[in-house]
């Protein structure tokens, strides 16, 4: 049976609810702090939290550079928020010391929709998702500035980039861990399926 071991990079951040929707979405689900348990798993989520929090505390548990290279290397990756600002190549506004794990050609604005009691909830088209539009959490959210070539465009808030697909990169400025509806972890539980070897399923 073809059920993929998805982590979750539980250094900060809304980690309880992705390992539910994973875990509802069909995948075994784990939390992934230290490289030997990034090791283990098919897939990873970055959650939403504080971008530059998650970027420190990935050097310090020693798991930012074999993330890297195993994002190099074609695991998939699912970002939200923060997430999403991490997968990016380039930061318009970084912090000091900010450092990314990469793997889509973007750029991103951090907190582009407003601060936290801006916060707000709007429904989202997104490409690849089937049925009735996502309920997006937008929360401190960043907005994708500009893409690559190679980086494929889902979703658009405003006339914003909010979602976007790089071979086997995915990232959403917004929160669907936070609404009940998995259908955006569902398409990247197929994502990590489809990448698996016949070997390993």
């Amino acid at each position: 049976m073809n059920t993929p071991v998805i982590g979750v990079l539980a250094l900060q951040g809304d980690v309880r609810e992705h390992l539910i929707a994973l875990a509802a979405a069909d995948a075994v689900a784990r939390p992934v702090r230290r490289p030997e348990e990034l090791a283990e798993v098919h897939g990873l989520v970055l959650p939403g939290g504080e971008s530059t929090t998650i970027s420190k505390l990935a050097v310090m548990f020693g798991v930012m550079e074999p993330l890297r290279a195993r994002v190099r290397a074609g695991m998939p990756v699912y970002g939200t928020c923060a997430g999403m600002i991490m997968l990016a190549d380039k930061i318009l506004d970084p912090r000091s010391g900010q450092e990314t794990v990469g793997g889509i050609d973007m750029i991103v604005r951090r907190n582009a929709f407003g601060r936290q009691n801006e916060s707000f909830e709007a429904a989202v088209d997104v490409k690849g998702v089937e049925g009735h539009p996502v309920e997006g959490v937008f929360i401190r959210a960043p907005w994708v500035e500009s893409v690559g070539a190679d980086v494929e465009v889902l979703a658009e808030h405003n006339g914003h980039t909010v979602a976007v697909r790089q071979g086997n990169v995915l990232a959403t400025s917004f929160h669907p861990e936070l609404t009940g509806d998995h259908r955006v972890h569902s398409l990247f539980v197929d994502m990590v399926r489809a990448n698996r070897t016949p070997e390993s399923l």
